[in-house]
């Protein structure tokens, strides 16, 4: 299930851009506010989803056999990974309003796996050399693809989505040790709808929330599908990637949010852009089959011939 689950996410994360995008773009909707719904209507689904699996484990609990319980992460531990999400979904909501969709992914998911590989290599993982070829080949495609040539992003626009790639590195390193995926988001959701409503307390005060009924159904669609589902699809995937096959699989989420500007929002699919996808898109290969490599078991000695 972990490459349903991994390939599931990683749309949902390129559909966060566009959704944003779409909304923040057409005006219908303001940051704080998106953000606001995004979470909220993110919890909530989240909360329908949890209790919908706890009835069914109620059910099967019944004639179940007792196992010892999982220790539960410490509420100071979930305030924390709430915090890395709102700081994750705020200054996203509030890049997207100067950024494109391909140059807000190309700017996010790069902080997001530099934070994942320092975090591995700190934690004390081990660096397979084709894992950093793969990451070198794909971190070229990436400066190529925004060097010089390209119109220069919004300094600020691009300040605030560097924060929200390194927020969701961090947010991803502390879900690798989930061992309940739909829980442990479901909880860092609800947690974050504070952080949320004293942004957009703030933007009404200062007269600046607003929102249309299209707003509203494209932030649902980010909060309760993109977000509530994919998160939870990249939790669960995560307990089977290592940080650094993590963070390489990501660098395909800014192609496909790219393609996704292209056919949505009528943004320029650039001639530069094809020619970095191929390094790009080899070096997460060379990167996970390393890691397959490196996690196959070796094959088992042939047995001594017998001798009578």
């Amino acid at each position: 299930m972990t490459p349903l689950f991994t390939l599931f996410a990683l749309l949902a994360f390129a559909a966060n851009s566009i959704l944003c995008r779409l909304a923040l773009g057409s005006g219908s909707v303001d940051a704080a506010t998106f953000t606001l719904i995004r979470l909220v209507s993110g919890a909530g689904a989240l909360l329908a989803l949890s209790a919908a699996v706890s009835g069914g484990r109620a059910e099967g609990d019944r004639c179940a056999p007792t196992t010892p319980a999982m220790p539960r992460p410490s509420s100071r531990d979930r305030w924390i990974s709430a915090a890395l999400l709102f700081l994750y979904a705020g200054p996203f909501s509030f890049a997207y309003i100067s950024l494109g969709v391909a140059t807000g992914a190309l700017i996010l998911f790069p902080s997001a796996q530099f934070t994942l590989v320092v975090g591995a290599i700190v934690a004390g993982e081990r660096l397979h050399w084709l894992e950093g070829v793969g990451m070198a080949l794909g971190l070229g495609g990436f400066i190529y693809l925004v060097s010089p040539g390209l119109h220069a992003p919004s300094p600020v626009g691009s300040a605030l989505m560097a924060i929200a790639g390194v927020a969701w590195g961090f947010y991803s390193l502390r879900g690798r040790g989930s061992k309940d995926p739909i829980g442990a988001t479901t909880a860092n959701f609800v947690r974050s709808v504070p952080f949320a409503l004293l942004v957009g307390a703030v933007a009404l005060a200062a007269r600046k929330a607003h929102v249309a009924p299209h707003g509203v159904s494209l932030a649902v669609a980010s909060g309760a599908i993109a977000s509530g589902l994919g998160y939870v699809s990249w939790y669960a995937a995560l307990r089977h990637l290592s940080a650094i096959r993590a963070a390489a699989l990501q660098f395909t989420v800014p192609i496909i949010a790219a393609l996704g500007g292209f056919l949505l929002l009528s943004e320029r699919l650039t001639t530069r852009l094809l020619l970095s996808a191929p390094p790009i898109l080899l070096g997460v290969g060379l990167a996970v089959g390393a890691r397959l490599k490196a996690a196959a078991p070796a094959p088992a000695a042939p047995s001594a011939p017998r001798t009578s």
